[in-house]
């Protein structure tokens, strides 16, 4: 069953894509967003998937999938150190990137929270030209005193394999329509009401009122 739900979610969500695609028409194709789902790799491995969602020309980030790793401690799955509405809560689907304003293929004045330390930095990001990768910077005062990540963007069809809280909450049109049941060939059948036994008298006889 879970099997079955992954393969219709992805589905749904590779239609749902192809729509905004036919709708948005020669922009989109020439000018890519950060929208979508992204994979940080450190060493040949992947670190962290981040999905990031457009409300409307502001973005916001959101730690997708966890690749834990032996060094992790316990209590790591969770930002402790956080000082904001983000205390306490899972490191998985914590919202992670914010405000940033996208400005073409770059995107300016959000900021960016490290849930190991519950620090936040000032941040801004672009899109590549193929829109492939999106570098992300994150920083103190000033962009210089920066360091840049490359995240590569990875197949729309990966979306299946999120946890569903975070596509619940992220992306709830997909949840949605991930678990409305099929209309067509899976109707319940209603009962059948048994047959009555048939009667002994004759029809058009005259029956005691």
């Amino acid at each position: 069953m879970a099997q079955f739900r992954s393969r219709r979610l992805a589905l749904t969500v590779a239609s749902g894509l192809a729509a905004c695609a036919m709708f948005a028409g020669p922009l989109h194709a020439a000018e890519p967003t950060a929208a979508g789902l992204w994979q940080k790799v450190e060493n040949n491995k992947p670190v962290v998937w981040v999905l990031v969602v457009d409300h409307g020309g502001v973005f916001e980030g959101a730690i997708a999938k966890t690749f834990p790793s032996p060094d992790d401690k316990p209590g790591d799955d969770v930002c402790s150190k956080c000082v904001d509405d983000r205390k306490g809560q899972p490191v998985l689907g914590i919202s992670f990137i914010r405000n940033m304003q996208q400005q073409g293929m770059k995107y300016e004045n959000g900021n960016i929270l490290d849930p190991r330390d519950g620090k936040v930095y000032k941040a801004k990001m672009s899109v590549s030209a193929d829109g492939r990768a999106l570098t992300v910077r994150g920083y103190w005062g000033i962009a210089l005193l920066g360091k840049d990540e490359t995240w590569y963007r990875l197949p729309d069809t990966e979306m299946a394999s999120l946890d569903p809280t975070v596509i619940a909450k992220y992306v709830p049109t997909l949840a949605a329509a991930a678990v409305k049941p099929p209309t067509v060939g899976n109707a319940a059948k209603a009962p059948v009401a048994p047959m009555k036994k048939a009667s002994n008298v004759t029809p058009g006889s005259n029956v005691a009122r």
